[in-house]
């Protein structure tokens, strides 16, 4: 099914990220955790596609897993990097005669062992890979954006701008980077609706429950807003590695819950690949969808 008509039929969308593993052998792992996933009440569920296609193939292997075995629409993630056109071709390809229905077309992040010449060889831009994978046809297509402006943007009106490009370009939904600061969220939409984007943007929610995964995913994400709100209660817990991941928990649904009375159009939940926080989340926003 594709995602832009799950949109088109219902608001708002609960949809989940998991990553695929690093190691082959942890991939049965991961379905386990999918699978615990699938039977919560969400819409799709999306697979990351490690630095470089790293781990593509259990991308892959996950994406089918959920539309063949579990019956949820996925969302597949494919990046510019390290990809040639021809890679890029390939795996369309691939995706199409899986009956993989849905894309994220993105640029991608450089790899940590990378030592070659040309990062980009076929597509430099998502825009770009957006209009790739338009014009090859048979995809929905879904887009990253920014709410406090991509690291490598001079402005969020440049940053905006570029985004607009995507959408032209074919994207039918976009995905946000996780941020914590709801009011940088309706910012932006404000001001991409003034842009002329008028295609839904999901918010991107991910529950931060440890001092090591909140100073890691923070740097990650560009340097997202920390409130103030949220800086005292790390202040407070930072040494209560227990009470740290409540009070993570019970931010995040704080978030959703105002998110939601702001008729925001989906909540994308990234989920680390834990079913159980994911869980405690649900059980407590579920009559909300």
């Amino acid at each position: 099914m594709y995602i832009k008509d799950i949109f088109a039929s219902k608001k708002p969308v609960l949809s989940f990220e998991v990553f695929p593993p690093k190691q082959d052998q942890e991939l049965e792992k991961v379905l386990s955790a999918v699978e615990e996933l699938s039977l919560l009440p969400i819409d799709y569920m999306s697979v990351t596609y490690g630095a470089g296609g790293s781990n593509s193939k259990n991308t892959t292997a996950i994406a089918s897993y959920l539309k063949d075995h579990l019956s949820t629409p996925s969302l597949a993630h494919l990046t510019c990097v390290t990809n040639t056109r021809e890679d890029i071709r390939q795996r369309l390809e691939e995706y199409k005669a899986l009956g993989i229905e849905n894309i994220l077309a993105l640029r991608g992040d450089r790899p940590k062992d990378f030592a070659g010449e040309d990062l980009f060889p076929g597509y430099q831009y998502a825009s770009e890979l957006t209009r790739a994978i338009r014009d090859f046809g048979g995809f929905c297509v879904g887009g990253a954006c920014y709410p406090e402006c991509h690291p490598n943007s001079p402005s969020l009106e440049a940053d905006i701008e570029n985004l607009k490009k995507k959408v032209d370009a074919g994207a039918d939904f976009l995905v946000t980077q996780m941020f914590f600061d709801n009011e940088a969220f309706y910012h932006f939409r404000d001001k991409a609706a003034k842009s002329g984007i008028h295609v839904p943007i999901t918010a991107g929610i991910m529950p931060l429950t440890s001092l090591n995964q909140i100073q890691r995913m923070v740097i990650n994400s560009g340097g997202a807003t920390m409130p103030s709100k949220f800086v005292r209660i790390l202040s407070k817990y930072q040494d209560n590695p227990e009470a740290l991941r409540q009070a993570g928990i019970a931010y995040a649904v704080e978030q959703i819950i105002d998110l939601l009375s702001n008729d925001v159009d989906g909540i994308h939940l990234y989920t680390m690949n834990r079913p159980k926080t994911t869980r405690k989340i649900i059980d407590v926003i579920n009559a909300l969808f």
